[in-house]
């Protein structure tokens, strides 16, 4: 017993990147997630029976509000004040770090699905669980944790909270864009138009292509003749219909990307940026307003989510294997994945010299845990209960895996 105890005050005495001990670095990781898990169960509470402050329609609501005002004013604010023109420049590969962790994911969780084969019809929706990590919430709440500390490996706190956040920020614009396009289209519904199917093998149905003689009208109405005279920008007007229908823009133009696109803009724009981002000018009331309902976003998306477990994370169908196998890839699969492509990017000169920080975030982009604006997703394409039972496992296991992960990358960077 001697002996344990004196190990377990050597491990705590062990300096590790830059002056954190070894126990610290794990509070460090293990905070962020136990404050998330704090929330969620807040809005399995507030879901329960018992209380009932938050019931289904209730979280699609919530859900709405989230995506539609609340994301795309952190987004704005956030983004607006970090982003300039030559920082875009030095920081390419943030973005660029996001798509290749989405791409990696996915073909990790496409080789996962393939083996584990998920009942139906959830394969693409196992795919997404594994391919898609929290790059925005979870990190800068973690960043914020590390950065309060003032023995933090990076240095000076009020510098290391600055870079680090508007490093996240910098990519989140590429992970609404995934969201919205990507992991939108992955969790449509099967054709049977629901995920509640009780039996696999339901036919299919398909629509009829002749319809019954029942169903043709007796007088079919005449179409008005096209007038010889038309204006042309009726013709205009039908090619952009088309191009605006056969691009999907309707799907991808979603109220996030609009935000993330308006803050880059105006934040590359020097004057622009002055006028609305900067503490002592005319508008920074709006930018601060958005600063105050981006803050809610956070417990607003977790209430939600946690109120989806309210039946209990065991009600999925997916099943014990395919919920082992998701936990599996995307906590331990993905995150070596994702360092060497770090590690590969980093020989080849394309990160900032000397910049650790910016390592840092890119490797936790491919550390964290699935996303919780995924799962938001799946709330709103009718699979939110196994999104939410897929959720509430992986944070769970996660507070051991970032743990380990980090103290890795602080090891490696100093």
């Amino acid at each position: 017993m001697e002996r344990f105890l004196l190990a377990v005050d050597t491990m705590g005495a062990n300096q590790v990147g830059g002056g954190q001990t070894l126990l610290g670095t794990i509070k460090i990781a293990v905070l962020p997630i136990a404050k998330v898990f704090t929330m969620c169960f807040l809005g399995f509470l507030m879901a329960s029976k018992y209380v009932n402050i938050l019931p289904a329609s209730g979280r699609k609501l919530l859900n709405g509000l989230v995506f539609s005002l609340l994301l795309p004013c952190l987004i704005f604010s956030q983004l607006g004040q970090a982003v300039t023109l030559q920082k875009m420049l030095e920081w390419w590969f943030i973005p660029v770090n996001v798509v290749l962790s989405s791409i990696c994911g996915s073909l990790i969780g496409f080789i996962v699905a393939s083996i584990v084969r998920p009942p139906y019809p959830f394969f693409k929706f196992s795919i997404v669980q594994i391919g898609i990590g929290n790059i925005g919430n979870v990190p800068l709440v973690l960043i914020a944790a590390l950065c309060r500390d003032t023995s933090n490996p990076f240095g000076d706190s009020e510098k290391c909270s600055t870079d680090g956040t508007a490093y996240i920020s910098f990519g989140q614009w590429v992970g609404a864009i995934i969201l919205y396009t990507y992991v939108f289209n992955m969790l449509a519904p099967p054709p049977e138009g629901t995920f509640d199917i009780d039996e696999p093998n339901l036919p299919i149905k398909k629509p009829a292509k002749d319809a019954p003689m029942e169903q043709v009208p007796l007088l079919a109405q005449e179409e008005a003749p096209a007038e010889p005279d038309a204006p042309k920008r009726g013709k205009i007007k039908q090619i952009l219909v088309f191009i605006y229908d056969k691009l999907k823009l309707k799907q991808i133009l979603q109220p996030p990307i609009i935000a993330s696109m308006l803050a880059m803009f105006l934040g590359a724009v020097p004057f622009l940026k002055q006028l609305i981002f900067t503490t002592d000018s005319p508008l920074f009331f709006f930018t601060d307003s958005c600063n105050i309902l981006g803050e809610a976003m956070i417990p607003c998306i977790l209430l939600a989510l946690g109120g989806n477990l309210v039946d209990g994370p065991g009600s999925s169908k997916l099943g014990f294997r395919t919920t082992a196998a998701i936990i599996f890839g995307r906590l331990v699969l993905v995150p070596p994945a994702g360092l060497g492509i770090v590690m590969l990017a980093d020989k080849l000169g394309f990160l900032p010299a000397g910049d650790k920080m910016f390592r840092f975030v890119l490797l936790l982009q491919h550390t964290m845990p699935t996303s919780v604006l995924s799962g938001a997703v799946a709330n709103l394409r009718g699979c939110g209960r196994e999104a939410a039972a897929v959720l509430f496992w992986v944070h769970i296991f996660a507070i051991f895996s970032m743990a380990g992960w980090i103290v890795l990358y602080l090891n490696l960077l100093f």
